[in-house]
């Protein structure tokens, strides 16, 4: 699913505070006037080149386990990913009826 910039929607985000922090920090040591502000946008293009950035790591590191000899690594790791994915997606669609706090749910009747 893809948002109004047209970048696909994932699951995976980075925390926000964290990404703003570290380009914050990086970008002030680079500057001569030490403080910079970063705008929103920009920090989403950060988020979303690091995001992309971990993703190809973790495709490389995957190839190279079986390229450097330990392919009896391959197996238990593909397990544990499954293994992951299947919790975050119960996560996801966990009870969608659950009330919501502050709400008042409304009572018909018959």
């Amino acid at each position: 699913m893809a948002d109004k910039t047209g970048v696909l929607a994932d699951t995976e985000e980075l925390p926000k505070t964290i990404v703003r922090r570290l380009v914050k920090d990086t970008l002030s040591q680079c500057s001569k006037h030490g403080d910079v502000l970063v705008l929103k946008d920009s920090l989403m293009a950060f988020s979303v080149c690091c995001r992309i950035f971990i993703q190809y790591l973790s495709a490389t590191a995957n190839d190279a386990l079986e390229e450097i000899e330990f392919p009896e690594l391959v197996e238990p790791l593909k397990a544990s990913l499954e293994e992951f994915k299947k919790k975050n997606s119960l996560k996801r669609s966990g009870p969608s009826t659950a009330k919501e706090p502050g709400k008042k749910r409304k009572v018909e009747d018959d």
